[in-house]
């Protein structure tokens, strides 16, 4: 099996979040998907085979079957850039259909998907209650101005902003009580945020639902997060930019433009590396 690595949302020639990407001609048993993605080793692999409608595709973490995975999907995207020629490719997800563009230019590859569509919903106190404990951060660390909520682009998120750039920096948990907590809850990731302007934000993603500590990029709650600030009534101007990765030694970057149209998808890109 050519199992091909990839870091998606690049910064240049560094950084991303590494995905494996198998595209074959039909789609492993999915014994043999979570076996492979447990031998990957990344927080997601993606497996896509063509049908007739576009790319039936699934996605695995070490651990568990994810719905959705925006890092992924991106990775895909370069990958079938690569192979197929630079295209827009319909993918069928296990619950949604979306689409991923892939770009070259020079041998510089990137890609952009468009999300399923969105949602979000306020948390209760008693969860928030919960998630705060875990990461040892009390309601007077949060930015109110972006209160926490549950949101959705695919996969379901919980969405905590906090005060300051050094309260995010600070973040630490145990991956044990993370996991269980997410799976209560029924989480992909939690995405912390600090909110350096209207258009430019600071993530940071535990992913211990899957096994994961943290991500360096994460375009399916990036594509959430996007979502909610346009129900809030962020002033967004259409666009914002996110820089994730960074305390873990991986500057991400990771674009997403979107209307004011209630719940309509998310244009999630960035660039892409090939890792040899």
């Amino acid at each position: 099996m050519n199992i091909q690595r990839l870091s998606a949302f690049s910064d240049g020639a560094s950084g991303g979040n590494p995905a494996g990407v198998l595209i074959s001609d039909s789609l492993p048993s999915e014994a043999e998907m979570q076996s492979i993605a447990a031998q990957v080793g990344y927080s997601e692999t993606a497996f896509a085979a063509p049908i007739e409608d576009g790319w039936r595709v699934r996605y695995f973490s070490p651990e568990s079957e994810v719905a959705f995975c925006g890092h992924a999907t991106i990775a895909l995207g370069a990958a079938l850039a690569k192979e197929q020629g630079q295209d827009v490719y319909p993918l069928i997800l296990n619950e949604a259909k979306i689409t991923v563009e892939g770009f070259v230019e020079n041998d510089l590859y990137s890609a952009a998907l468009q999300s399923p569509e969105t949602t979000s919903q306020s948390t209760d106190e008693s969860m928030l209650s919960e998630a705060l404990n875990i990461f040892g951060y009390s309601t007077e660390d949060l930015n109110q101005s972006i209160p926490p909520a549950r949101a959705n682009g695919g996969a379901e998120h919980l969405i905590i902003t906090l005060k300051s750039r050094a309260l995010l920096s600070a973040m630490k948990y145990d991956l044990d009580e993370g996991r269980t907590f997410m799976r209560k809850f029924d989480l992909v990731t939690i995405m912390l945020v600090y909110c350096e302007n209207e258009q430019l934000f600071h993530t940071r993603n535990p992913f211990a639902s899957g096994g994961v500590y943290e991500d360096p990029a994460t375009g399916a709650a990036s594509a959430a997060f996007a979502g909610y600030l346009r129900d809030i009534r962020w002033p967004h101007s259409g666009e914002i930019n996110i820089v994730q990765g960074e305390d873990m030694g991986s500057r991400s970057l990771i674009n997403a433009k979107f209307s004011d149209i209630p719940g309509s998808s998310i244009r999630i890109s960035g660039a892409v590396r090939f890792i040899e």
